[in-house]
């Protein structure tokens, strides 16, 4: 079986965000390197309409859709079919996020303020409403969103959205 493909993950979660939304990317840079980083978009819609238009045309081209159960084909089926957050949470919280922190950089209070400086450059462009999509299984994840006063609005088979007002 081939080894993993480093590069799928940031070509699905991180690439088009920093490359759309500079302004709304903080990267987090410890001794050792990048430690974890928050990138956002403050408009779903407009930004699966621009992945659509300007992202997946290239990445879907130079990775073909696949028959085997890989963990490589499991993220090329996310490049030819990206999956978004159902219509009734991005009518009333447009904006989503994703934030990673390596081991080493969390329970520093990092994550707490990327959340709420990601908050603070929201309101200021008027958007009124955040969402995330977090794996059911992410207990830890789950807690400290909720400690932030996300709620839970709806659910997938294998992960929940949850939402706040800004």
């Amino acid at each position: 079986m081939p080894e993993a493909n480093p590069d799928l993950l940031g070509h699905v979660y991180a690439g088009p965000y920093a490359i759309r939304h500079p302004e709304l990317a903080t990267i987090v840079v410890d001794a050792d390197g990048v430690a974890g980083y928050i990138l956002a978009t403050s408009d779903s819609r407009a930004f699966w309409e621009w992945e659509e238009e300007h992202w997946w045309p290239a990445l879907r081209a130079q990775y073909p859709k696949r028959a085997d159960d890989s963990w490589n084909t499991r993220i090329i089926d996310l490049i030819h079919a990206q999956p978004q957050s159902p219509s009734d949470i991005v009518e009333s919280y447009p904006a989503h996020f994703h934030i990673d922190l390596l081991p080493r950089a969390q329970g520093l209070g990092l994550g707490r303020a990327l959340i709420e400086g990601l908050q603070q450059t929201l309101r200021e462009h008027g958007v009124t409403g955040l969402h995330l999509d977090v794996g059911k299984d992410n207990d830890n994840a789950i807690s400290f969103y909720r400690h932030l006063g996300f709620e839970v609005q709806a659910e997938a088979p294998e992960s929940y959205f949850m939402t706040t007002t800004l």
